[in-house]
């Protein structure tokens, strides 16, 4: 294959990675523009070029900061990492960046993997700082876009109580969803939280059933 070819594809890649990254920011509840959520290729390539092999874009030019609209001080950043296999070295700069700016969450869009002592280093970090971790493959689809994939709806605190109420359940008697389920991962959903799942219905027109994160 030739080298404009891999370009070509390495580039719709990218485009496509941070186009699934835009969804699942705006679905988090961050502020997304629409300029950025229906960005095109041609568009992409504009901004940050089309030959990755000479890099360009570098990875780092990819970096995204995203403030949440409820509190504009809650800021998240995108991390895309140069290296296939992430080092502990990167993860402490990119921490350090972290603690200066006064960010606490993090997402890091991996090639490979994080070598064993990155994901020491992560997990020393939490929870003062939160780096969630996604494969470039796990991203090149937006995963609540899939056809067999039904409607997720994030509860807030209120109405999670307001539900618990209602049917006067307890967390004990619930459904399950794991943490690592990738709806879960996408939303950044955390042990104790409660989505509401609507699926179509023939007899009903939509069933609604409710799971908490463990």
């Amino acid at each position: 294959m030739s080298s404009e070819m891999n370009d070509e594809a390495e580039v719709y890649k990218l485009w496509h990675i941070r186009k699934t990254l835009f969804e699942m920011s705006h679905d988090r509840g961050y502020l997304v523009t629409s300029a950025e959520l229906d960005q095109t290729v041609e568009q992409f390539t504009e901004l940050f070029g089309d030959k990755p092999s000479e890099q360009r874009p570098m990875r780092s030019d990819l970096t995204m900061l995203l403030s949440h609209a409820d509190d504009p001080k809650n800021r998240m950043l995108v991390f895309f990492p140069e290296e296939p296999k992430v080092a502990v070295k990167t993860i402490k700069a990119y921490a350090h960046r972290m603690e200066g700016e006064g960010i606490h969450r993090a997402i890091l869009v991996v090639r490979d993997c994080l070598t064993p002592p990155a994901k020491q280093s992560i997990m020393a970090m939490a929870p003062l700082y939160i780096m969630e971790q996604f494969l470039e493959s796990e991203l090149t689809i937006n995963v609540t876009k899939h056809e067999l994939v039904p409607q997720h709806v994030v509860l807030s605190d209120v109405e999670k109580k307001q539900l618990f109420r209602c049917y006067r359940l307890k967390e004990s008697q619930m459904m399950r969803m794991l943490s690592s389920d990738p709806v879960a991962r996408y939303y950044g959903l955390k042990p104790g939280q409660v989505v509401k799942i609507v699926r179509a219905s023939e007899s009903a027109g939509k069933y609604i059933s409710y799971r908490i994160v463990c």
